[in-house]
């Protein structure tokens, strides 16, 4: 048997360790790419395989901290134990079987709630109505092809419920959450924590969030830094009234909510930081319109050492990269100008809406000539005569301009 040289185990070691140095690498590598992904498909706040369970944690907290969105899993993992919670939005009982939508923020998922798998639980299955927040736990199995609903990102998939527990009953809704159908404006601002399950309504908020985010970002990028500004202020001089707050350690005194944060951003710039932002609630004590509201939101910022040019640059970068990244909508820049005497000139207002293009026209010289008197001394004096041309519009009655007007209104 021939002897193997001590310089030649320990190369062989060496050897050894490297390799599994590499393996160990290659798992770590592997590991990464699959938490990368994980991230893209839903981020951290989706992963809960992480979370800590307390001492003595039971089923309900199992659930919490193993759940996932409604609408996260795919039908490539069919098979596998999952749990979700939220509200019944809708449920079909077909004797031994009740089917329930389970619906939380992110959309919709189908529950199967089946006799011969829940035994004598499945009579609190029969129980569940609409609105209902519940806890499930079962297994995520893929639908028959004839129970497929493409209308649904989860509509291939479904989860036979082999354990749940009902968080919370509810009374019948006073207002429907269908999508579709049109709720009087006045009864959703009194049930608004109903309103707000709606997916649209839910979207909007999720919306401004990103919104704000992307804003945020693009102004840090720009060099702006975010300052939070007094609320409780003295009174000044702006163009509403103000909200008065009572001082009460000062009997007689009052703050004043503010208008606007323009004092003290003036105060910024003298201090020199530059360039500062916020996103900040503002309050006007006047009559309602369409566009005015007692509170408000307004992104407020102000520069230094700057022109107009570099505003209005400024502004055109923050928002392409805002829109791009919250809506994905592509905007070319620089973006068209209009001067405020080509828009008066042109559409008779300092803000129009370019998504048509009719512009006035004038027509002095015919109404010079015309018969109609109103029209014939204004063009022949210093007056101005314009018209608004609108193919086809002789052929519109009254009821049709009241009607257009009043959409675009």
């Amino acid at each position: 048997m021939k002897k193997t040289s001590r310089k030649k185990k320990t190369a062989a070691a060496q050897g050894s360790k490297q390799a599994s140095g590499s393996r160990a690498k290659s798992k770590q590598s592997v590991a990464k790419k699959a938490g990368a992904k994980s991230a893209k498909k839903g981020g951290p706040a989706n992963d809960r395989t992480h979370l800590p369970l307390p001492a003595g944690a039971n089923w309900l907290d199992e659930v919490y901290a193993r759940r996932r969105p409604c609408t996260d899993f795919t039908v490539a993992e069919a098979g596998q134990q999952v749990a979700v919670t939220g509200w019944a939005f809708r449920y079909r009982d077909q004797g031994g079987c009740v089917f329930v939508d389970l619906r939380d923020r992110s959309g919709l998922i189908q529950a199967v709630f089946d006799l011969s798998v829940l035994g004598d639980r499945f009579g609190e299955a029969e129980r569940i109505r609409h609105e209902f927040v519940i806890a499930v736990e079962g297994k995520l199995r893929s639908r028959t092809p004839e129970n497929i609903n493409p209308k649904l990102k989860t509509g291939d998939i479904e989860i036979l419920v082999q354990r749940f527990e009902i968080l919370s009953k509810a009374e019948t809704p006073p207002i429907t959450l269908e999508e579709h159908v049109e709720v009087h404006e006045d009864t959703r601002l009194k049930y608004r924590y109903l309103d707000m399950r709606r997916m649209h309504m839910f979207y909007a908020l999720q919306s401004r969030s990103r919104l704000n985010q992307a804003l945020r970002s693009g102004l840090e990028a720009q060099g702006f830094i975010e300052v939070e500004t007094p609320v409780l202020n003295k009174s000044t001089p702006e163009g509403a009234r103000d909200f008065l707050v009572p001082a009460r350690q000062s009997p007689g005194a009052f703050y004043a909510l503010p208008q606007s944060p323009q004092l003290f951003k003036q105060l910024l710039m003298m201090g020199g930081v530059e360039r500062y932002f916020q996103i900040v609630k503002c309050f006007r004590d006047e009559d309602f319109r369409a566009d005015r509201q007692p509170e408000f939101t307004q992104l407020d910022l102000e520069m230094s050492f700057v022109n107009e040019e570099i505003v209005m640059h400024t502004m055109e970068r923050l928002w392409a990269g805002a829109l791009e990244s919250t809506f994905n909508i592509q905007v070319s820049l620089p973006v068209s100008r209009l001067s405020y005497r080509d828009a008066m000139e042109l559409y008779g207002k300092d803000a129009p809406d370019l998504r048509y293009d009719m512009k006035l026209v004038d027509v002095a010289d015919i109404a010079a000539e015309s018969d109609f008197k109103v029209f014939k001394e204004i063009a022949k004096g210093s007056g101005r005569v314009k018209v608004l041309p609108v193919p086809g519009g002789a052929k519109l009655s009254r009821k049709d301009i009241d009607d257009l007007t009043a959409w675009v209104g």
